[in-house]
């Protein structure tokens, strides 16, 4: 046989394909272009899933009418009867633990566990049912290209894990990719977080909350899961994450520079939100120009929109000026309430008596200790995502993880979840462990007990790539190097900034009551095995 020049190859006519187009394909996608309103995710009778035509919707679209039917507010999805189901099916499974792979095992109260965290769920409603404070997770986004765990709601575990390839023969588990041209693109993410959130919202406190990381392509679909499981009353908000500091310049419409933490209460009635610290920025506005005993003040305009003839009346200055409210406007308070106040000191007219009346409003005064936090959190205040890159990078030498959240924007979540001394927290999507460290640093900095739960499925690091390069060869590795590391790290912080390295029998009382808080007994990934 000779070799073919590749062009005189390249001008050959293609073959024939032996086989004919998908006609009910091509029509399904010809009217999904023209009413996408009318396609949706069905099963066939073959029991595969499939793009199908809603005719209900494509006769109310074409014909403007439709017999009237009992209707009522619903959000579903194909295999959300399944997936409802997974959450109620037990198992017979353990946990493992692991000793020789922990630091400080009699002591501490942290755990690492590796397994399917559906299932890790599972084992701890016997031992942490409503004990959990706060929830953090951040699932793999349904971006068509990152991991998606691949639950099977018909079949055995075993039998599954061995037909789809899931489970190699040393019992690794692995993801499966859940690409667009999925005719259940949206339904398997659906029914892949209910049942983990069903099963997370028994495991919250009465004044506990859950936050969920999530971008724009399911923000939507979470938001009413979330609505169901926990309630739609127990909603606190949806916040905005400035997570990029530039924009990209070869995005092909708009750069997105936001992700979403939905933040859902255990109770709306029984929560209360931590606030913010107050920092020399936000009272930068205070001060105390009339060296006033009470301290620090700023003022505060003394007339408002809403007119009421009890307070327009006109205000002599102490310099002899007459002044009237603004047009439109009246005084806050009435004649008397005003005088009430002047005597009090408590009324600024400028510091040459000639300005415009305003009420002193004093720092020691304000109902709230702390600020109240926005819904928007900007990257200056809460890290962006490069930031949680160069933390990992930094403390592992190596960049070894894609993605992870920046530590200051936990800490933020932390703070917002208004945490007590011995509080648990949990993360079952843990990742690379930004939740544990920023725990740590959390005890570290306000002086509290705050325990973690990381819970982790044993995701195989691609091979080739950064981080198995630098001898990882599954998530889960690095998870646990990065929380010895920070732990290590804010230990040593810790001493130093008391002095306790000059007293070596003090020292090692700091190592054990700093082990306490920061190393976490682990379990291995094999102790859910049957």
């Amino acid at each position: 046989m000779t070799a073919q020049n590749p062009q005189s190859e390249a001008a050959q006519p293609e073959r024939m394909k032996m086989e004919s187009p998908d006609l009910r394909a091509q029509n399904v996608a010809a009217l999904r272009r023209l009413f996408p309103e009318c396609v949706t995710e069905t099963r066939g009778a073959d029991g595969e899933p499939r793009l199908a035509i809603d005719f209900d919707a494509l006769r109310e679209t074409l014909d403007g009418e439709l017999p009237e039917t009992d209707e009522r507010y619903a959000f579903t999805w194909v295999g959300k009867h399944q997936a409802k189901a997974e959450a109620y099916r037990p198992i017979t499974k353990t946990l493992r633990p692991c000793p020789e792979e922990s630091v400080d095992w009699d002591s501490t109260q942290n755990l690492y566990i590796e397994g399917d965290n559906l299932e890790v769920l599972k084992l701890l409603q016997a031992g942490y049912l409503g004990k959990v404070k706060m929830i953090y997770i951040d699932p793999p986004y349904n971006t068509g290209h990152d991991f998606v765990y691949h639950d099977s709601f018909q079949k055995s575990q075993e039998d599954y894990d061995s037909e789809s390839g899931r489970v190699d023969e040393e019992g690794i588990q692995h993801f499966t990719q859940n690409p667009e041209t999925n005719p259940r693109f949206h339904s398997d993410w659906c029914s892949m977080i209910y049942p983990r959130l069903y099963l997370a919202r028994n495991l919250l406190t009465d004044d506990g909350v859950i936050f969920i990381s999530i971008d724009d392509n399911e923000v939507d679909n979470l938001k009413k899961i979330c609505s169901e499981v926990f309630g739609a009353k127990n909603f606190v908000a949806q916040l905005v994450w400035e997570r990029a500091y530039a924009p990209k310049n070869d995005a092909k419409f708009i750069s997105n520079s936001h992700d979403y933490v939905l933040m859902f209460a255990k109770s709306i009635d029984n929560f209360v939100i931590g606030r913010l610290p107050r920092t020399a920025e936000t009272n930068a506005p205070y001060g105390n120009p009339d060296n006033d005993p009470r301290g620090l003040w700023r003022p505060d305009n003394l007339s408002v929109k809403s007119y009421s003839p009890i307070g327009d009346y006109p205000i002599k200055t102490p310099s002899g000026r007459v002044v009237e409210p603004p047009a439109g406007r009246c005084w806050s308070l009435s004649k008397n309430a005003f005088l009430e106040r002047l005597q009090d000191n408590r009324i600024w007219f400028g510091r040459d008596g000639n300005s415009v009346p305003s009420m002193k409003r004093f720092l020691s005064e304000l109902k709230f200790d702390g600020l109240a936090p926005t819904s928007i959190m900007f990257y200056k205040d809460v890290g962006h995502s490069q930031e949680g890159s160069q933390e990992v990078t930094k403390l592992l030498e190596s960049g070894a993880f894609d993605g992870p959240k920046p530590v200051r924007l936990l800490t933020r979540l932390l703070t917002l979840a208004n945490l007590k001394e011995d509080s648990i927290v949990l993360d079952f999507f843990s990742g690379s462990g930004t939740t544990a460290h920023a725990a740590m640093k959390f005890n570290s900095d306000r002086e509290k007990r705050v325990r973690f739960i990381m819970v982790q499925l044993q995701e195989e690091c691609k091979e080739g790539g950064t981080a198995f390069k630098s001898g990882y060869k599954n998530v889960c590795e690095i998870g646990k190097e990065r929380i010895r590391r920070a732990g290590a790290q804010i230990k040593a912080e810790l001493r130093e900034k008391n002095g306790l390295f000059l007293d070596r029998q003090t020292d090692r009382q700091t190592d054990r009551q700093t082990d306490r808080q920061t190393a976490p007994r682990r379990y291995n990934r094999h102790s859910l095995a049957l």
